[in-house]
Order: structure tokens, then sequence, then C-alpha cells
């Protein structure tokens, strides 16, 4: 089997302001995007109306598009699908019932499975994109122990948070990413010492996920680790 016929991941992308017949962006390595971050083919559909700012506050008028780019790449031969914004896990259920394939639209989804893998004691440090709009609706937890197991902290104010609300968004700003999440790590594992695991909910921090293994000495778990699992379940062979 070539790669040219190896089934896909299909990739619900935000709006990034380009000019229809623009080239984007090459991603950095290790977003979602990038040619050399899986070992398998993905594919994308824009999801018409979704910018950064409406997805990250919660707009629910987004859903049908959502709805419809998900179809699209189904259509298109995507044997799962995931997402570019951790946020849009609000539309998990209307995306998963509207297609037959697996679909995992955030980081979010490993919450659960994550907390059972560590000691009582210890907690995991939730890493978003923006902290004030994390709400515990997209958590999944509904025992109060398990929440209190877990941290929150966001990079909003930073560099790359800005960056993201621009019209269109300018090239990703990895050193600025870098800068932004260890400094939120530090600020929570000051405030919580038994932070033993960190989760990545933005899908733009796989950019920095090594990065941070090596320095804050954490395990880090992130949305392509979440579509590495997911398509490993799917009915295909690389080579």
């Amino acid at each position: 089997m070539t790669s040219q016929t190896l089934p896909s991941l299909g990739i619900l992308h935000l709006e990034r302001g380009l000019v229809p017949g623009a080239t984007p962006p090459k991603p950095a390595p290790g977003a979602v995007l990038h040619p050399r971050t899986f070992d398998f083919p993905v594919i994308w559909e824009t999801v018409a109306g979704a910018w950064v700012e409406n997805v990250v506050r919660g707009d629910p008028a987004l859903e049908p598009a959502f709805v419809a780019a998900a179809q699209r790449l189904a259509e298109r031969g995507a044997v799962a699908i995931s997402s570019t914004c951790g946020f849009s896990i609000r539309h998990q259920s209307a995306v998963a019932a509207s297609v037959t394939v697996p679909v995992v639209m955030s980081s979010l989804l490993l919450l659960p499975s994550l907390l059972r893998q560590l000691p009582r004691s210890a907690k995991i440090a939730v890493l978003t994109y923006d902290s004030t709009h994390c709400g515990e609706d997209l958590l999944g937890l509904e025992d109060p122990n398990e929440r209190a197991r877990v941290v929150i902290g966001g990079i909003e104010g930073g560099k790359f948070w800005h960056d993201e609300l621009k019209n269109p968004p300018p090239p990703t700003d990895v050193a600025a990413i870098e800068t932004d999440v260890m400094a939120c790590i530090q600020r929570l594992r000051s405030a919580h010492p038994k932070i033993s695991t960190v989760l990545f909910e933005c899908a733009a921090f796989p950019t920095v996920a090594a990065y941070v293994r090596r320095t804050a000495k954490l395990p880090v778990y992130d949305i392509t680790d979440l579509c590495r699992i997911t398509m490993a379940s799917t009915n295909w062979t690389a080579g």
C-alpha cells in the first residue's frame, strides 16, 4: 500500500483569513497539519466562519459548519476526524453523530483516562490557550474528587494569544509559545507541587511538546497523541 492510498486523518481547520487560492503558511514542525507530524496522510477542511475568537468563547451557531466540514472529510475518505482547536470539543457530540468514523475533536477527551493512570494524590495541569473560557463543561469530569485533581492554566495575554486573534493571524511564533507555556507551567507547579502530568488543550502547543518535556521533565500529552491512538485503531497499515 502506498502513502497515496493510505487512509487519511481528517482535520477540521479554523479560518485563517486566506485569499481564495492562496497558499497557506507552512505549519510549524509538530503541528497537526505539518506533513511530518504523522506517518499517515492528513486531509483538512476549513470550518466556515470558525475563527479562534468565536470558537474559544463558544458560539453555538458554528455547530452546523463543523458538522458540514466533518461530513465533507468523511466523503473524501477520512477514517477519523479531529480539529485544530481544543475548544471545538463543544461540538464533539454533534460531529460524532453526523459521521460514521471516530471523532476526537480535542485532547481534553484524554483527561478522564489520564487521571486514572495516576495516583490519587497526583494532579494534572491542563494548559490552555485561554483559561477564562476553559470551563467545567469542557473537562468531562462529573466526580468532584477527580475535578479537584485538575489545575487549569492559560496563556491569555501573551504574544501568541494576541497573534491568533488577528485576522489573518501571522505564522505561528513557536518561541512565543515556548515562553508562555513554560511560564504558565512554572506558575502552576509553584502553586500545585503535586502536578505530575501536563495535558495541552491547544492544538498549537504540540509544536513545543518536546521542548516542554525536556525542560519541565514531565509527561506531556496533546492532540497529536490522541490522533495517533485513534488512527492506530483503524484498519490500515503503513508500508
